[in-house]
């Protein structure tokens, strides 16, 4: 029943009223008037009233059945494979929804209106681009013929509240004593690089430790969608990427933005994630003076990082030796914070490690915290801890021009 009500009022305004005479306001209050029209002889609760209403608007003004998921506070990834497939990730665990999109059209309709909101461009000439909502949550989007199932939509739904390391020590991620030893490693201006898997918490992580930077620094951020949230800093420059127009001409890429940021005297340069041919320009900011930078990347472990970064490294400077690339990288990179997603789910801070120098061809590392499961981790959930190994800094120079004694 409430579907054929929603139907009949949306094929009414489509056909009958003059979108453009209606403010956002004016058209609820229409949509409202039109239900209580449609519903004075059927019984509905004032629950399904507000929910048909809603979802007329949202159809109209909104992104549809979108609207609802996104106000899910659980749900935390949207996957939509086709008008049909939809899939959520909920509390860690996939499912399917039991909501499919009217047509290709409307879900390509949607799809318009996000990029075009965040003033970017996908079609068949260009038709696979990385955007973001409103709100911040990062979207990726391919469209057919890339596609063979339809238009293809990805979320990464952004939090409301800034994450911090309060909230990574009650989740178990870290320990308040670890926590205040990074604390003194981001004040101390350590190049930090965070690595992990897809969906092992690396943006969040950033942003967390991001807050440990002294309020009164200037601050340039780089990211392909904006979703840092760094609080408190006055002196803050957010710089965002952009793709090529219709024409092929306007990229801006990483590389462009951080060779620009070096320009912008930054005391931190913090770059959502390297991924590319910038790796190169951001270790040579590294190496010139930029300390205290923040920075993230895909990997499968701390080693797998740096052979990660030597691979970017080359697609910017094919023909530059490893050797050198390697000592830009031991030089540049002073902690590297791998983190997991576990077999349960769970997010974890897997090792700490220092990168200690260059020698006999190879990048040195000198983990300072490893986790390690206990007696009560079984097949299903994990239970360990990050624990300090017996190697001291060694690199504590950084330290020692703090001002701070402390050991790491």
């Amino acid at each position: 029943m409430e579907d054929k009500i929603i139907e009949e009022i949306r094929q009414y305004i489509a056909e009958k009223v003059n979108l453009s005479d209606y403010e956002d306001e004016q058209l609820r209050i229409l949509i409202e008037d039109l239900v209580a029209k449609k519903t004075e002889e059927v019984y509905i609760s004032p629950k399904q009233r507000i929910r048909i209403i809603d979802e007329i608007y949202s159809s109209i003004r909104g992104l549809g059945i979108l609207d609802l998921i996104l106000h899910d506070d659980q749900i935390t990834e949207i996957m939509i494979n086709s008008m049909e497939d939809i899939f959520i990730e909920k509390s860690g665990r996939l499912q399917k929804l039991d909501a499919k999109f009217e047509s290709n059209k409307r879900l390509e309709d949607i799809i318009q209106r996000i990029v075009g909101t965040a003033g970017r461009e996908v079609n068949q000439s260009n038709p696979i681009v990385d955007t973001r909502l409103a709100d911040g949550s990062r979207v990726n989007v391919v469209l057919p013929p890339i596609a063979l199932n339809g238009p293809t939509v990805t979320i990464r739904k952004f939090s409301k509240t800034p994450m911090t390391i309060d909230k990574l020590i009650a989740y178990g991620s870290l320990t308040a004593e670890i926590a205040h030893k990074l604390e003194l490693l981001v004040r101390s201006k350590y190049n930090i690089f965070i690595s992990g898997g897809t969906g092992s918490g690396k943006t969040t992580f950033l942003n967390a430790l991001s807050n440990y930077i002294p309020k009164d620094e200037r601050i340039i951020t780089i990211e392909d969608s904006a979703e840092l949230q760094i609080t408190g800093v006055q002196n803050l420059v957010r710089l965002e990427t952009r793709n090529a127009n219709t024409s092929g001409i306007g990229e801006i890429s990483m590389k462009d933005l951080i060779k620009s940021s070096l320009r912008m005297r930054p005391e931190r340069i913090v770059v959502g994630e390297v991924r590319g041919a910038e790796a190169l320009d951001m270790l040579q900011a590294m190496n010139t003076g930029h300390d205290g930078s923040l920075s993230t990347g895909h990997a499968n472990s701390t080693r797998d990082m740096l052979s990660r970064l030597e691979t970017m490294v080359l697609q910017g400077a094919a023909g530059l030796p490893l050797d050198a690339i390697r000592q830009q990288i031991a030089s540049g990179v002073d902690i590297i914070i791998h983190l997991s997603r576990m077999r349960d789910h769970s997010r974890k801070t897997v090792e700490i490690t220092e990168v200690v120098g260059y020698e006999n061809g190879q990048i040195k590392l000198n983990p300072l915290y490893v986790f390690e499961e206990d007696s009560n981790s079984t097949l299903d959930k994990v239970s360990g801890s990050l624990n300090r190994t017996e190697n001291p800094l060694i690199n504590d120079f950084k330290l020692k021009l703090t001002g701070i004694r402390e050991k790491i």
